[in-house]
């Protein structure tokens, strides 16, 4: 039986993994860092970018929290600047502006000029970029070693991951359904989502210091 604090714990882990990854926002990425590749060749470059992501992500969970606690830091200060993080990236998102916590104008030409986009840009930073790292980080660390939520951080980003490979693999077709105006709409609509859940994750983590706690 899943009680309810396991499934507020589900629906964050799972709103925060597709509103930082944003699938939608990943089919113009994916049209133009392939541009001059076929079809089969799109196909392959997602399908490398999608598994260079989730190793990213499955290392960051793993070695994340021990790494936290090797630093001293904090949940609650980790809470505060992941949120914070997060908020950053949700107004770039509102605005429909390239945000720099996943690539920065030295990126974007060094990935004109490159052969593969697999890894880079589209798996790091697009897919794995900071943002999704430190959410990774830090929703592990909210599950304190709990099996039962460390099995649901895997599962809502193993979602959001394969919501992505799709939509990434579909591109072309989805963007003639939807247009660049829905892919906008959806991204300012994650944009929302995003900014609310990382108010919380701030405030949360106010409420667990100490000198708010007197």
């Amino acid at each position: 039986m899943i009680d309810r604090m396991e499934l507020s714990f589900a629906a964050t882990a799972f709103a925060t993994a597709i509103t930082i990854i944003d699938p939608i926002g990943m089919i113009p990425m994916t049209l133009s860092a392939t541009a001059s590749d076929s079809p089969q060749q799109r196909n392959r470059i997602v399908d490398q970018a999608v598994l260079v992501a989730a190793g990213i992500m499955l290392v960051m969970g793993l070695v994340g929290r021990p790494l936290l606690e090797y630093l001293g830091i904090t949940l609650p200060a980790f809470m505060i600047a992941g949120g914070v993080l997060l908020f950053l990236i949700a107004v770039d998102m509102l605005f429909a502006r390239p945000t720099g916590a996943k690539r920065t104008e030295a990126e974007e030409r060094e990935a004109a000029e490159t052969h593969n986009p697999a890894v880079f840009p589209l798996a790091v930073p697009m897919i794995s970029g900071p943002g999704t790292i430190a959410t990774v980080l830090l929703l592990v660390t909210l599950a304190h070693g709990n099996r039962a939520e460390l099995g649901i951080v895997a599962a809502a980003y193993a979602l959001a991951l394969l919501v992505t490979w799709l939509c990434m693999r579909l591109s072309t077709l989805l963007l003639r359904i939807i247009s660049n105006t829905g892919v906008h709409v959806t991204t300012r609509l994650l944009g929302i989502i995003l900014g609310a859940l990382a108010v919380q994750f701030v405030i949360n983590g106010l409420v667990q210091t100490p000198l708010f706690k007197h």
